[in-house]
């Protein structure tokens, strides 16, 4: 079975499980820029709660998204998940293999999320047969372009989060459904057992 998924920053939880559990996935690639969508943002558990980190973008009609050059960005994202995830049982384990993320200069939103999708899914050991659209096609069979959104999520019958270990659970309660850093820095190498289960 195919899925489709739409390009993600750092995707939450659930839009992993999709890579692990279809057997192919076709990604986005030929739809319309829309705002307020994991395409350009993630979310990651802070002492605070939850905090959306958002990559500033470029809108050229007719032209692929560009990642913005303007402001801090890239390190105040890094600073943030330092702080936040300093504490955690594996970020010092994976910090040098994302590093770069936040200290390269990527022209493309698109190549940017496609590279991250490609070292997330190294860093957690699972190969996924990904493909991308070369057309855009509406509504096809197990389409999660629209279900895997950060502000108004479809209703998705396959994913149930489960409990993992979170730093700032006692504070906040379990946070479910956040960015993949939070599953790969709280849980490891075990973050695949959670995904295919």
């Amino acid at each position: 079975m195919t899925a489709t998924l739409s390009s993600t920053f750092f995707g939450p939880v659930q839009w992993y499980q999709k890579l692990v559990r279809y057997d192919c996935v076709l990604i986005e690639h030929c739809d319309s820029y829309v705002k307020q969508t994991y395409r350009n943002r993630c979310l990651i558990a802070t002492t605070n709660g939850v905090q959306a980190l958002t990559v500033p973008v470029v809108h050229d009609a007719g032209v692929k998204i560009r990642l913005s050059s303007h402001g801090n960005w890239r390190h105040q994202h890094w600073q943030a998940l330092q702080s936040a995830y300093g504490d955690s049982p594996f970020f010092e384990f994976y910090e040098d293999d994302l590093r770069s993320f936040f200290t390269k200069e990527w022209e493309f939103l698109y190549d940017f999320n496609e590279a991250i999708r490609q070292k997330m899914c190294e860093l957690i050991d699972i190969h996924p047969h990904v493909r991308f659209t070369t057309e855009y096609l509406p509504h096809p069979e197990n389409d999660f372009r629209e279900a895997i959104q950060p502000k108004h999520p479809a209703p998705d019958a396959d994913f149930h989060p489960r409990r993992y270990y979170q730093v700032y659970e006692q504070r906040h309660g379990f946070l479910p459904n956040l960015s993949i850093l939070d599953l790969l820095f709280n849980m490891g190498p075990e973050s695949i057992f959670y995904l295919i289960r």
